[in-house]
């Protein structure tokens, strides 16, 4: 069983101590942390849930590669918003039969991320729960501004995604099949790599009109582009970096990949690689009172069909 509450905190902060940057002017040990944000710049604060059986099963994946998640899932909004991660917080609810051992693994998981990306734990929470419970609350900073929204998509700009689509939800479907799918075969889904380095790079050169990572899937996460800018979008299926052992329905709605989808003017150069990671161009987005649906899908022979989001939706399916 994990540690009684007090040892279990002492035991995370050694885990996880480093010297705190400049930033951090209180981290664990007070009510709250306190935070110092650089000048001209504005806070971005982002959470997530991860829940056992909804977003992991012990049974598939290391407690290493959950907390790596858990970490990757808020790091990844701040990628898409081209901001800067600057600390952590972590709250866990864990069953009283569950061993030490794997609170140890989920913590060097999360902790081997967070020095990648030298993203500090400032505080967090433990309690007791049926089942593992992790709550990320990550902060960052970006200059004043220069956030890039999901509104910012306008008639004309071209699409673009990062990466390929649907490896995630490959070595999930493997695994709902009973298969053992080994982490090194399948980094994608179990270690995904947040992609802040290339969201940094687009919104310094004020490339990308608007971002999102594709965390639910992409046909879900371009039409929250399509929503919030009030615009359609056709996208091309021959176009779509689809991973290998995966299928273009897997790439359209699997969710997980957590790598960017962004739109640039027409005029904009794009380049083939960002940060050492591909950058495909996809479609592009139109006016929607010109089209009659929000998302449009061209096959190969040019014929469109409108393109649902069947992605993933909480309340609507039991289990990841």
């Amino acid at each position: 069983m994990p540690q009684p509450e007090r040892k279990l905190i002492e035991r995370i902060q050694r885990l996880t101590s480093r010297r705190a940057p400049g930033f951090i002017i209180r981290g664990i040990g007070d009510d709250c942390a306190i935070l110092r944000v650089a000048t001209g710049h504005h806070l971005l604060i982002t959470t997530d849930l991860s829940i056992e059986g909804v977003h992991f099963r012990r049974k598939w994946h290391p407690a290493e590669s959950v907390g790596h998640r858990c970490l990757a899932r808020g790091l990844s909004d701040i990628a898409a918003m081209g901001g800067e991660p600057l600390a952590c917080f972590l709250s866990l609810g864990l069953p009283a039969s569950l061993n030490q051992a794997w609170v140890e693994g989920f913590v060097r998981g999360f902790e081997r991320l967070a020095q990648r990306f030298r993203v500090a734990l400032a505080g967090g929470d433990t309690s007791a729960a049926l089942r593992i419970t992790a709550d990320i609350v990550v902060a960052g900073q970006i200059p004043a501004g220069q956030a890039v929204l999901r509104s910012g998509a306008r008639p004309g700009d071209r699409i673009y995604v990062t990466g390929e689509l649907g490896a995630s939800a490959a070595a999930l479907k493997r695994l709902f099949t009973g298969q053992r799918v080994k982490p090194a075969t399948a980094p994608s889904h179990f270690y995904p790599e947040p992609r802040l380095a290339v969201g940094h790079w687009l919104r310094k050169r004020k490339m990308a009109t608007s971002m999102i990572d594709l965390s639910d899937g992409l046909s879900v996460d371009l039409r929250h582009i399509c929503d919030e800018s009030r615009v359609a979008a056709s996208i091309r299926a021959r176009a779509i970096p689809v991973a290998r052992n995966a299928t273009l329905d897997l790439a359209l709605h699997g969710g997980e990949d957590y790598e960017l989808l962004f739109t640039a003017r027409p005029r904009a150069v794009v380049p083939a690689r960002i940060a050492g990671v591909k950058v495909t161009e996809i479609g592009g987005i139109h006016a929607r009172k010109d089209y009659p649906a929000a998302i449009r899908l061209l096959d190969e022979n040019g014929k469109a069909r409108t393109l649902e989001p069947q992605g993933w939706e909480h309340f609507r399916e039991r289990i990841r």
